[in-house]
């Protein structure tokens, strides 16, 4: 009697810590968004929406100022009417073709996640799928890139130097040091 007690005992205590292991093994279950189970919903608006999501830290940590923080300072850094048009125009465009792209990365992300769920994926299918994903998002990395290549173009030596101090990097880098915007 008392080791069917026992048994009874360490099974309703181990049931719910099965559980919770369970629910605790399975950390894509509650990511989803509402249209994409397979990215999160922060993803898919950032893809949606043209954002950044750190693909140009590269430059942005480099003296290389994003446009869209270039517009948001564009009263600190004083701005010339020609320098904001300029970055107002690169901006535009990094826009359309970040928005895009992220809608084509949605899409390639959609026909993975069906042929997985289909049943159907094959090795072939995967490395196709995969690749193209892949060349999609270096393509929309490459765009945000370029737009911090065009913003730096049209800065001053001490535009960027102040974007950079605004931004919190000003101690990482000189004055002046590696800045080749124009200068004045």
């Amino acid at each position: 009697m008392r080791n069917r007690w026992l048994t009874t005992l360490i099974a309703l205590t181990t049931i719910p810590a099965a559980a919770a292991a369970q629910e605790a093994h399975s950390p894509y279950a509650h990511e989803g968004s509402e249209q994409l189970k397979t990215l999160s919903q922060q993803e898919v608006d950032d893809l949606l929406n043209g954002a950044g999501m750190g693909l140009a830290r590269p430059a942005e940590l480099n003296q290389y100022p994003g446009p869209r923080h270039a517009l948001e300072l564009a009263d600190s850094l004083s701005l010339s009417d020609e320098q904001l048009r300029a970055v107002e125009g690169t901006f535009a465009d990094m826009q359309c073709r970040a928005k895009a792209l992220g809608r084509q990365i949605l899409e390639a992300e959609r026909a993975l996640d069906a042929a997985f769920a289909a049943g159907d994926m094959t090795e072939a299918a995967l490395v196709a799928a995969v690749t193209r994903i892949a060349d999609l998002q270096g393509e929309l990395r490459a765009v945000h890139l370029r737009a911090h290549l065009a913003t730096r173009e049209v800065l001053t030596r001490h535009q960027i130097y102040e974007y950079d101090r605004l931004r919190g990097y000003a101690a990482e880098h000189d004055h002046g040091s590696g800045a080749s915007g124009h200068d004045g």
